[in-house]
């Protein structure tokens, strides 16, 4: 589970609130026609510019973005490692039983794929596709949230135009000005509320993952296509270490030290 983006939330959502109690009455800030009109008009904006299949895939993505566990690059390399020590003694065939015990997927494909004795072009070409799945998949997910976030503050502002032409219908009686004017604005804040807090703050930690993601893909391939050109385990860790930062080549090493 990702605590920064839950954190984030509570933490928006907790002093927007505060900002609003000590400000004045919590009531004034909930009205029902306008969340209508920014909350459906941005919903149905987005089911317009999107397939059903997926808008429904949206959901997925934000629970991936909230309750996403990013896999060590550290360990990864570590179990590569382990891979071409058992490779490099016994042959690729003896990796077998544990590339089918293997729970990441990618890296599981990757050593079936090197045990059943497949080319390395191949391999590689057909590795690659599947790194441009998730990059499609990712980047569709972004999309859509970030299309949200623009909808949502433009029907934000819809709604504010249908509040001050409600309000200048009414003209005649000054009363009534300030609590339409309160109104109308309402629809902008709810809009630049969901679109700032909730949308595109999630479509750019979608980006951040699905960066990090396709970079540990990548080495996968090279510590895979490593092992099947038969390099010893010191070289395959030492090629795979350009894929990480140097503080975690710290923590490879001082793993390394512990053992």
């Amino acid at each position: 589970m990702d605590l920064a983006t839950i954190a984030g939330i509570v933490m928006g959502i907790t002093l927007i609130s505060l900002s609003i109690m000590t400000g004045g009455s919590a009531g004034t800030f909930i009205n029902i026609p306008s969340m209508l009109a920014t909350i459906g008009g941005g919903i149905a904006a987005t089911f317009i510019s999107f397939p059903l299949k997926t808008l429904l895939n949206v959901v997925n993505v934000v629970k991936n973005t909230i309750l996403h566990s990013d896999k060590s690059p550290v360990d990864t390399i570590r179990a590569l490692t382990s891979y071409a020590e058992k490779a490099r003694k016994e042959g690729m065939l003896a990796l077998e039983d544990e590339a089918e015990a293997e729970e990441d997927e990618f890296l599981k494909k990757g050593l079936l794929l090197a045990v059943d004795g497949t080319e390395a072009d191949l391999l590689n070409k057909i590795m690659r596709t599947e790194i441009e799945s998730v990059a499609d998949r990712h980047t569709l997910g972004q999309n859509v949230l970030r299309q949200m976030g623009a909808f949502f503050p433009a029907f934000g502002m819809i709604g504010t135009l249908i509040g001050l032409v409600a309000m200048l219908s009414q003209m005649n009686d000054p009363s009534k000005i300030g609590p339409g004017m309160a109104v109308a604005i309402l629809t902008t804040f709810y809009g630049a509320f969901l679109a700032n807090l909730f949308c595109l703050p999630m479509a750019e930690k979608l980006s951040v993952r699905s960066e990090k993601e396709i970079q540990r893909m990548e080495l996968v391939i090279a510590g895979i296509m490593a092992i099947k050109e038969g390099d010893t385990p010191r070289v395959v860790e030492e090629k795979l270490k350009s894929f990480i930062s140097p503080g975690e080549r710290n923590m490879l090493d001082q793993g390394e030290d512990e053992e």
